[in-house]
């Protein structure tokens, strides 16, 4: 009998353990958590293409070191985007893909991609705070626990753009040291960032 109560314990707790777990797995996100992620991965998306035309300008410019550095923040962009895309699939909401803005901005000198690349992630920056400030409205803690991985990503993406732009400021007006910086450029590499969650 107490072998039999025992067992009937452990598979009742077996099995409310198994019902909590798939709840909380199939939680439905807020409406407006899910329509800002959203949201997001649309201007992950424009990012991407952004800097597909800053590569593109340094391709004519003949410096690919520079191309070759937006071409990798190209598709760190991307990834960005899969993630919060995973995210909501895995979190029972399907996301829209909406259409994507042309890039719109023309540069005559070597350094106005790069302010303007410092500029794009201050603004992407702020839209990360705003989608972790709706969050934290809705008290969604997981998708806060998700975009505390963005706030810290975005903080390298502002320190890497703000580097980039002081170097070229300092150094981009000698045709050696311009030179050097594009070298230095074409050795960056692209690493997939890992699920956050």
């Amino acid at each position: 009998m107490g072998i039999k109560n025992e067992k009937s314990l452990g598979f009742s707790f077996f099995m409310s353990k198994n019902i909590i777990m798939r709840k909380e797995k199939n939680m439905a996100l807020d409406t407006n958590v899910g329509n800002i992620l959203t949201q997001q991965i649309n201007k992950e998306f424009y990012s991407a293409y952004l800097y597909l035309t800053f590569a593109d300008f340094y391709e004519e410019q003949g410096l690919k070191g520079f191309a070759n550095w937006y071409v990798i923040q190209s598709q760190e962009e991307l990834a960005h985007a899969r993630i919060l895309r995973r995210y909501l699939l895995d979190n029972d909401w399907t996301p829209t893909m909406e259409a994507i803005a042309k890039p719109d901005l023309t540069f005559t000198k070597v350094v106005e991609p790069i302010k303007a690349a410092y500029e794009h992630e201050q603004f992407i920056t702020a839209s990360i705070n705003e989608c972790y400030a709706v969050a934290q409205k809705a008290n969604d803690f997981r998708t806060m626990q998700l975009l505390d991985w963005y706030v810290k990503e975005q903080g390298e993406e502002e320190a890497n753009a703000s580097d980039l732009l002081k170097a070229v400021e300092l150094f981009g007006g000698d045709p050696k040291s311009l030179f050097d910086l594009d070298r230095e450029n074409a050795t960056r590499v692209f690493v997939a960032p890992t699920m956050p969650m």
